[in-house]
């Protein structure tokens, strides 16, 4: 079982979280074809109480230090979760309504992606989405190739749904990541192995 995350603990203060979820999703066949071998996506995310619910702050940095906090162990569980190695990889928030977009941005942008990359040893930057919603919206979380974004055959999404969250005063974060492309991807363009894997884009 992946480590418990009961709260975020920052410089800053700390950030109570609900609830962790972890989701795992191995496609075997598409179009009526088996996939040339099992595809795993795995999501982890978690449920936090945003402390700025209905009060505007200017530099958020509770919100900034909790990301890099939150990726490093999302990212650590979903490793622990994936059969195969992290090969892609994505992140989405979706923030209450008495939340701002901007909570969400703090959260996804200045902090997550260093550690995160780290770990799955990433050098493209983690494509992300940030929308606000109620309970149970669904989420479109986009991914790409951890060393090269150009590599045609791991432009993906992955697709979550938390029945009870975000509640209006919560903020749902979430990881993606893949550990295969498209099951039959043949879109052509860069191949992962003709990457440079240099500048994190070919």
């Amino acid at each position: 079982m992946p480590n418990p995350l009961p709260e975020i603990v920052t410089a800053h203060g700390v950030v109570q979280v609900r609830k962790t979820i972890c989701t795992i999703e191995t496609v075997t066949a598409d179009a009526g074809r088996p996939a040339p071998a099992p595809i795993h996506r795995v999501v982890v995310g978690a449920v936090l109480k945003n402390p700025f619910a209905g009060v505007y702050d200017e530099e958020l940095q509770l919100l900034r230090e909790a990301g890099g906090v939150f990726g490093a162990w999302a990212m650590t569980t979903a490793m622990e979760l994936l059969p195969g190695e992290v090969k892609a990889y994505g992140k989405a928030g979706v923030v209450g309504e008495q939340g701002e977009l901007e909570h969400v941005a703090a959260l996804l942008h200045p902090v997550f992606g260093g550690p995160t990359r780290d770990i799955a040893e990433g050098i493209s930057i983690l494509p992300s989405v940030k929308k606000r919603g109620g309970t149970g919206c669904t989420v479109d979380i986009p991914v790409h190739h951890k060393r090269a974004m150009k590599i045609r055959d791991y432009f993906d999404s992955v697709t979550v749904s938390v029945a009870d969250a975000p509640l209006s005063d919560e903020l749902l974060l979430l990881l993606a990541v893949t550990d295969g492309p498209r099951p039959h991807a043949r879109m052509g363009g860069l191949m992962e192995e003709d990457a440079i894997g240099e500048d994190g884009i070919n």
